[in-house]
């Protein structure tokens, strides 16, 4: 693992912060900059264009597909730039770090052409239909089904915590379109149309009140016969290939947001006095050692990618990030609010007295949610050791698949 990056590899990376400062909101790198909401909506709404136009959506796509063609060294420089101003960088999350990939690794050359330069112009929105109320952690279980129809496949069943359903324009959807075979062959991934009949969404209130999750009910909605990526029953596959997007998209730069709050917390513990418990010390190394950990392992993990390395100790790697990863924030966050003790109560409660919290964005909490911007992250941590796969479900994978223990024993009737 070497830790110096290539020269044209940092000429690269001049070039990137070069056009963040020339493109973001003139204030955006100042201390304290804030946008009101209607400079927030505008940002919003223009800021996907001004990605689009300086090519750095899904840059590292081949060029004949609308990308870039950037190398993966290039790739990483310019997350770890983005990461690094804060600055957002895709127009829609499912469409260009999921979905997309995806498509361009297993797709035909005909799906390629249809859905690839409609995610690069931001002009579909992607949701994921994976989940289904018995079917999370075991989702080869799921019982939506897909029936062939002449040109098109006829789909029943729900799906659930389908994110951003409300808004989307397709959904990735994992249907069962052989209920004889074993659970895990008679799967397809299919692109569906979400505005047809047949197909009805319902939010899912959170507790801030919003509605980003969602249940999908299908009742005889349409797909095309050509939307299948991966052949008919090939679906499994292809949902484990874009769970890795999802799990290895940020080697290099997911650790900034967690060395952002140490900082906040080791401030804060020094002016209220929390840094003099040495039990609170104690938390505090052990959070940033952990982060140094992850640091090194998100490096681990690049260089293997650089070098093409494809053994099982490669998928392993991605796997147990994601549980460490997740469960060392959700302990972080528990000793976020040990820090703040019963000042973590009141609804304007912030370490830096702006009411915001790092990882949250430069939004505010939501109006009339009772919560500070650190207590809504707490709540969220709690999230993170189950998306994405939970860390039970992993671990069996992990001591299984790579360490040869017994399989789990299943339950009567399975």
């Amino acid at each position: 693992m070497d830790l110096t990056y290539p020269p044209d590899a940092e000429e690269f990376r001049t070039e990137i912060r070069s056009w963040l400062e020339q493109n973001l909101p003139k204030g955006w790198f100042e201390p304290g900059f804030e946008m009101s909401a209607e400079e927030r909506k505008k940002f919003n709404e223009e800021w996907p264009q001004k990605l689009y136009g300086g090519g750095w959506i899904c840059a590292t796509w081949p060029k004949e597909y609308g990308g870039k063609g950037l190398t993966t060294m290039q790739g990483v420089v310019l997350a770890e730039e983005f990461a690094r101003a804060k600055a957002p960088m895709r127009a829609d999350f499912f469409g260009d770090t999921l979905v997309g990939p995806t498509i361009l690794a297993h797709g035909t050359e005909e799906q390629k052409k249809e859905f690839l330069p409609k995610i690069l112009r931001g002009e579909v929105r992607w949701c994921q239909g994976f989940s289904e109320p018995n079917s999370g952690s075991d989702l080869a279980s799921l019982k939506a089904t897909a029936v062939l129809d002449g040109d098109e496949w006829v789909i029943n069943g729900q799906k659930v915590w389908t994110t951003q359903g409300h808004n989307a324009d397709y959904c990735f959807l994992l249907t069962r379109t052989d209920p004889a075979a074993p659970k895990h062959k008679g799967i397809s991934y299919m692109l569906v149309p979400m505005n047809q009949p047949g197909v009805e969404v319902r939010g899912i209130t959170q507790p801030d009140g919003t509605a980003e999750f969602n249940e999908v009910f299908f009742t005889n909605a349409r797909c095309p016969k050509d939307n299948i990526v991966g052949g008919v029953n090939g679906g499994w596959a292809i949902a484990n290939a874009t769970l890795g997007f999802e799990r290895g998209m940020s080697a290099t730069t997911s650790y900034r947001r967690f060395e952002a709050e140490y900082e906040e917390m080791v401030a804060a513990a020094k002016v209220n006095g929390a840094i003099g418990d040495p039990i609170i010390r104690q938390r505090l190394m052990m959070y940033y050692s952990k982060i140094q950990l992850l640091r090194v392992n998100g490096l681990r993990s690049l260089t293997q990618t650089l070098n093409g390395t494809k053994d099982m100790g490669v998928i392993a790697l991605g796997l147990t990030n994601k549980m460490f990863w997740s469960e060392m924030h959700r302990d972080a966050l528990e000793l976020a609010l040990d820090i703040s003790g019963t000042n973590a109560l009141m609804v304007d409660y912030s370490y830096n007295g702006d009411g915001s919290w790092p990882g949250t964005g430069r939004e505010r909490r939501r109006p009339g949610y009772p919560v500070s911007a650190m207590m809504s992250a707490f709540f969220f941590s709690r999230s993170e050791t189950i998306w994405g796969g939970t860390s039970q479900i992993q671990r069996n994978i992990v001591g299984e698949r790579f360490l040869g223990l017994p399989r789990e024993p299943k339950a009567a009737g399975e």
